[in-house]
């Protein structure tokens, strides 16, 4: 990690409806395109009608067509927190609709990796499905739908992810990013748009007089929509007014004590108050537990937990996802020091480095590198590192960095395959398979970027998938530094001569008048922060009062600007920035409030620190 140049966002011009907020709100909405208040209406009437999502109406007529033949539908989702919840919502709406049949299965990623695969088809076929819905995946699935055609099994597909230049023959598509949707917001999660699938299948069944006919109540698929904001915000999709009505709406179920028994519990074992939950509390607090079953065992347990009808069903799974979430952060601690070497190493001997064994650079140990000698962009490999928790690694490193980043793990089946035969080096798998989770900065599409490369490299890639901030790929091992090349090429060419920018961007500084609980109650108001919507930052300079650190790595102070006293803490705080009493400081923060045993502060919550 490094300081980054702050820059202050531009003042635009503010819309007269906005002048009855303070001068400082006015100027941080207007900044994220807020240009009226009707921008800051979620109710649920300024939805996107789901009219406008291409083959939506085709895709409700199958579904409609397999309710009234009773047919054996089969939802098959992703292993993230989008997949389950995507999973949920169909499940549970097709049950309040009227299905009987409905059933689900999650692809274990260490045996059939991500998608509706050709593997993972012949394996769903012995549950004797007469319907296959995909949910948060399957749009580049073309040879797994193909296999399906070829058992007889019709798929409907719905996602969210960029389509390939070739899409599946299934049944139908439902997806705001294929080709020819019009659809206006290209933001939705996997589980918005299993959401408003569900939306427009009531909608026809009520056409039809299905509710009267079969004498059963009209669902309210509101009730779902606390499944759907977790997804939503866990997805890291961007919230335009369209997602954040949905977050929004979710929320105040949630702080209503409306949640399903699932997210009940899981917000119980995180020591959340439920009636304080915000957007950020879905992203931290929530989603990484779902996430752990994923990424360490099955997420089938975190659907489980979902599905939970009572909070005393939902409990002992939300313990168990709770475990599992401590596990991986223990794994994470490791790979993160792991990779830190590897980093210094990379810097240091990326101009020399002339060897094609690819672990020469893991086992390097130097010093901290010169920031400019980052490669435009990074891959890391580890045989020893576990394939589940890539992901939240590569983002730990971006976050370092600035640069896009791809970490690379064994395939899960090389190393059971090496385990058996008692071989851990590195040259027993060599030429076998390799995965990769890309993360992403501003200005850079990783998934162009592979693309690029797979135009100009036919074969190196084996598979790759994903959108402009994250994706996934395999490679073969062998082919580790010819892809590191090609990609700092492919992404070079995309730039097109322009540089990454290594800048935060705040909403400049506050005033003494606004360091109090009714201006932080303002700005959480005025939420769901998130991607594409950023929850306001601020930089000032303050005099430290006190300093002590945190279980060794978080830095709590007291801080004093002019005549007021706030607190302030910087997690994960890096030793350059372990500022002491009376240093002065400049620090990049955000508004939080402290909540601890029915007691509220104002507390900043540091992103940089720099002593001067």
């Amino acid at each position: 990690m490094f300081l980054k140049k702050i820059v202050h966002r531009q003042s635009v011009e503010v819309d007269i409806s906005l002048n009855h907020y303070d001068q400082k709100i006015q100027h941080i909405l207007a900044t994220r395109g807020i240009e009226n208040k009707t921008h800051l209406d979620y109710g649920l009437a300024q939805l996107i009608s789901p009219d406008k999502l291409k083959n939506i109406d085709v895709a409700a007529d199958y579904l409609f067509t397999a309710i009234k033949l009773q047919q054996a539908i089969l939802i098959i989702g992703d292993f993230d927190a989008d997949g389950a919840t995507s999973s949920v919502v169909m499940i549970k709406a097709l049950t309040m609709l009227g299905a009987t049949k409905v059933n689900f299965l999650v692809p274990d990623r260490f045996k059939f990796g991500y998608g509706l695969s050709v593997d993972l088809v012949e394996f769903a076929s012995s549950l004797k499905p007469d319907l296959i819905v995909t949910v948060d995946n399957g749009i580049a699935n073309v040879e797994g739908v193909e296999r399906a055609k070829q058992l007889g099994i019709p798929v409907i597909i719905t996602d969210h992810h960029l389509a390939g230049e070739r899409l599946p023959d299934a049944l139908t598509i439902v997806n705001p990013n294929q080709p020819g949707d019009k659809f206006p917001s290209k933001n939705l999660a996997g589980v918005g748009v299993a959401f408003y699938l569900m939306l427009k299948l009531r909608s026809l069944m009520r056409q039809a007089q299905w509710f009267i006919q079969q004498n059963i109540q009209e669902p309210n698929l509101a009730e779902l929509l606390d499944i759907v904001a977790l997804g939503t915000v866990a997805d890291v999709v961007v919230l335009d007014q369209n997602n954040r009505v949905l977050v929004e709406q979710g929320l105040k179920r949630i702080r209503q004590g409306l949640a399903c028994p699932g997210i009940q519990s899981l917000l119980q074992v995180a020591k959340k108050d439920y009636t304080s939950c915000q957007a950020s509390d879905l992203g931290f607090l929530v989603g990484p537990r779902l996430n752990a079953a994923g990424r360490l065992e099955d997420m089938s347990i975190g659907i489980r937990c979902l599905l939970a009808e009572t909070l005393q069903s939902a409990l002992p799974i939300a313990m168990q996802l709770d475990e599992l979430n401590r596990s991986r952060k223990s794994i994470e601690k490791e790979m993160v020091e792991q990779a830190n070497l590897d980093i210094a190493a990379y810097l240091n001997e990326q101009s020399s480095l002339q060897s094609n064994d690819v672990n020469q650079l893991n086992q390097q140990i130097a010093g901290c590198a010169s920031i400019e000698l980052r490669p435009t962009a990074l891959c890391l490999y580890d045989p020893k590192w576990h394939q589940g928790v890539i992901g939240i690694l590569a983002s730990r490193i971006k976050e370092q960095i600035n640069r896009p980043v791809i970490i690379f793990a064994l395939d899960s089946e090389v190393i059971e395959h090496s385990q058996n035969l008692n071989q851990t080096d590195s040259q027993s798998t060599e030429g076998t398979m390799i995965k990769g989770s890309a993360r992403s900065v501003k200005g850079v599409h990783i998934r162009d970027a592979l693309a690029l490369v797979n135009a100009k490299n036919p074969g190196l890639i084996i598979k790759f998938g994903g959108h402009a901030m994250a994706a996934g790929l395999s490679i073969f091992q062998k082919d580790f530094l010819l892809f590191t090349e090609q990609l700092n090429m492919a992404v070079e060419s995309l730039l097109g001569g322009q540089s990454i920018k290594d800048e935060i961007i705040t909403d400049a500084g506050l005033v003494v008048e606004h360091f109090n609980l009714n201006f932080a109650q303002q700005l959480r108001a005025l939420g769901p922060w998130g991607q594409g919507f950023p929850e306001p930052l601020f930089d000032d300079i303050f005099e430290v009062t006190s300093s002590r650190l945190l279980a060794d790595e978080h830095l709590k102070l007291q801080l004093r600007k002019d005549d007021i006293q706030v607190e302030a803490i910087f997690f994960r705080c890096p030793n350059y920035s372990l500022a002491e009493r009376g240093d002065k400081v400049h620090i990049v923060y955000k508004l939080d409030i402290n909540e601890f045993r029915g007691n509220y502060n104002l507390q900043l919550l540091i992103e940089q620190l720099e002593i001067l």
